[in-house]
């Protein structure tokens, strides 16, 4: 029969997943860095996912294809939701990080500023002896993924920073500026399964009920499902989560987000949105 499916665009799909957090049928799922229809029974060709892809990669297109499946739905989101997950804390022969899930305590400053000493960062030359900084880590793991939401390793109301993986990389200042006084968490949404990323985030804002939480996410379009994964969890965790949205740009500047000018991939490289 003909009748409405889904159909993306390979060239203009960064991988973000946002798409799949808007399909309620799990008809998507991000595949080798795209967004791929897993099935055509399970695509109900109502296009709710349309409006979540920053990119115009997905498309409704009327063509030959199977009818949509109600119970062929009920069965792959019950896979889903049974799909075996990598325990948050998981004992390794070796110690895995993970495992050792706690606060960093640091001895008191003995004088002068401790926000003038937090960050300083000294670059050296060649011959010269290394400059050091000190870290305002105040926890451990860092990372979303090895973290217990029934367990939170920072302390309940926290202030929180969920950055993508990639910033602590290109920001020259994190320590600085931007991690003292906060607890810390890092993903990544092109790489990391985007529901399973929201249902962890969800279920941590629901057990540390963070005061208020600032995703600092790359302004590479693939980034933007950060903010859209972290704004998701506030709403299902049922807590009063503040959020607060920040863009890295590529050589290390921070903008709010309302504030940066959004980038697109083209052709040649990514460059900025034309207005």
């Amino acid at each position: 029969m003909n009748r409405p499916i889904i159909e993306i665009d390979e060239e203009l799909c960064d991988g973000c997943g946002q798409c799949i957090l808007g399909c309620a049928e799990g008809a998507l799922a991000i595949v080798d860095g795209k967004a791929r229809l897993v099935g055509e029974v399970l695509c109900d060709g109502l296009g709710a996912c349309l409006g979540e892809c920053p990119q115009g990669a997905l498309k409704l297109v009327e063509r030959e294809a199977p009818p949509f499946d109600e119970d062929a739905v009920e069965k792959r989101l019950e896979e889903l939701k049974n799909a075996p997950q990598q325990p948050a804390q998981q004992p390794m022969g070796c110690g895995c990080p993970g495992s050792q899930a706690g606060r960093i305590e640091r001895p008191a400053p003995t004088g002068g500023c401790p926000g003038a000493a937090a960050g300083a960062v000294q670059k050296t030359g060649a011959g010269q002896a290394p400059g050091t900084f000190e870290s305002a880590l105040e926890h451990w793991p860092v990372k979303l993924r090895l973290m217990n939401p029934q367990n939170p390793p920072f302390p309940q109301g926290s202030r929180l920073l969920l950055a993508a993986d990639c910033a602590p990389v290109a920001h020259p200042a994190l320590h600085g500026d931007l991690l003292p006084g906060k607890a810390v968490a890092i993903a990544c949404p092109k790489f990391e399964d985007p529901q399973a990323t929201l249902d962890k985030l969800a279920a941590l804002f629901h057990a540390a009920e963070p005061s208020e939480v600032t995703v600092v996410r790359m302004e590479v379009p693939c980034c933007t499902g950060l903010s859209t994964i972290a704004h998701k969890a506030a709403e299902l965790s049922g807590k009063n989560v503040a959020i607060k949205d920040m863009v890295l740009t590529r050589d290390g500047r921070l903008v709010p987000a309302e504030e940066h000018q959004p980038m697109t991939m083209r052709p040649g490289g990514i460059g900025p949105r034309p207005m």
